[in-house]
């Protein structure tokens, strides 16, 4: 999840701008810590291991992934399952890889460099997770979405309805306390049937970056009721076409979901000096012979239930991406030709010719400055998902 990277950059801390000179304060931890991301379920398939370095306070935030890594996970029986690097520092087991509920697993890093003089492989440092109990979780009950009313009273931009998505689930079996979400969702574009559209169908898929984590320890029943999921606003276009969403149920030990509950809290906050630093935050891997090596990060094994949730229905007021793209129109009363379909340079500015008849007296173009209006790989993928179902086909829903 890209909150491990967001957190790595410190984002806690704020650079203090505007005055005389940027202030960059003494943190007192290492600049650069290994971030470390990893989960593996009871669900098979390819499951990831990422490893990099956080970006030092005062430099531009890039992922700096950790490269040519030994990477294994062995559990409490012997076995051992070795992970693959595949790019940027993510590293995979074998796709039919699973995990088995009540079994303990370990993670186990080196971090490696190459001497180029003697040809030899170095390593730098040897990581370890504590082993990890893979817990079951109870199905998802429902998943479902409430319109809701949204206007500039509101602080909205335009009235209209937004979207939100709640669910429900429970325990009879009362075998989990801590519960972790997260989702994935995709969406359905399509671009305006201009004559001169490229590709005019795509999908977008997005990952969750938010930590949502609840405990039911304490209360009188494992029920959870209403738990807000994902909220859309009218100033997205998701809900234009066809949503997708799936969500994932996570099982936790009390150790990790104080983890999450500690990460949530710097998340939320608008960061001050004198705020819980993400290095101050344990994690649940070591570096071994260095009690001095701080990591960053959790190695989590949960067993998974997902549910999936469409949306179809006709929301009012959704923002309208392309109502931009009709820039100007051209005519030519027959004297030079019109420059070929397509792009064309026009002092310096480039175009898209969207419209055209060079058949009609006078012969016009309608042109946009903004390729999205004819190409919505811009924004998706022209590939649809193995996933997607669509009621209708590749025609765009008319209200």
């Amino acid at each position: 999840m890209k909150i491990f990277y967001y957190i790595a950059v410190f984002l806690t801390f704020v650079a203090i701008s505007g005055c005389v000179k940027q202030f960059i304060p003494d943190t007192g931890v290492d600049p650069d810590l290994i971030v470390v991301e990893g989960l593996i379920t009871d669900q098979p398939g390819a499951q990831a291991v990422k490893i990099s370095r956080s970006i030092p306070l005062g430099l531009e935030a890039d992922y700096n992934p950790v490269r040519g890594c030994s990477v294994w996970i062995t559990d409490d029986i012997g076995t051992v399952y070795n992970l693959n690097e595949s790019t940027n520092g993510t590293y995979l087991t074998n796709a039919d890889f699973s995990g088995t509920i009540g079994r303990k697993y370990t993670l186990n890093i080196e971090v490696v460099h190459y001497d180029l003089v003697f040809h030899r492989r170095i390593v730098d440092m040897t990581l370890q997770s504590f082993p990890v109990e893979m817990l079951p979780v109870p199905d998802i009950d429902s998943l479902y979405y409430e319109k809701v009313l949204l206007t500039e009273e509101n602080g909205f931009l335009f009235t209209g309805e937004g979207c939100q998505i709640f669910l429900n689930t429970t325990d009879p079996n009362d075998e989990c306390k801590y519960y972790r979400w997260d989702y994935i969702e995709t969406w359905k574009i399509v671009t305006p049937p201009y004559q001169r559209a490229i590709n005019r169908i795509c999908w977008v898929t997005n990952n969750s970056d938010d930590i949502n984590a609840k405990t039911v320890d304490g209360l009188n029943e494992n029920r959870i009721e209403r738990l807000k999921v994902k909220f859309i606003s009218n100033e997205s276009d998701r809900l234009s076409e066809r949503y997708r969403i799936q969500v994932n149920q996570y099982s936790l030990s009390e150790e990790e979901y104080n983890y999450w509950s500690d990460l949530e809290k710097i998340t939320e906050r608008s960061g001050s000096f004198y705020d819980k630093i993400p290095s101050a935050i344990s994690g649940n891997i070591h570096c071994i012979g260095n009690a001095n090596c701080q990591i960053l990060g959790y190695f989590s094994v949960s067993a998974k239930k997902s549910k999936v949730l469409y949306i179809d229905e006709f929301f009012r007021g959704l923002a309208d991406p392309y109502r931009h793209c009709v820039k100007d129109t051209l005519r030519n009363d027959g004297g030079s030709p019109f420059p070929p379909a397509g792009i064309f340079d026009f002092d310096g500015i480039y175009y898209w010719i969207i419209e055209y008849n060079t058949t009609s007296h006078p012969q016009y173009l309608i042109t946009t400055e903004d390729r999205g209006c004819v190409d919505c790989t811009v924004r998706g993928t022209t590939e649809q998902p193995d996933f997607w179902t669509d009621p209708w086909g590749n025609v765009k829903k008319v209200h």
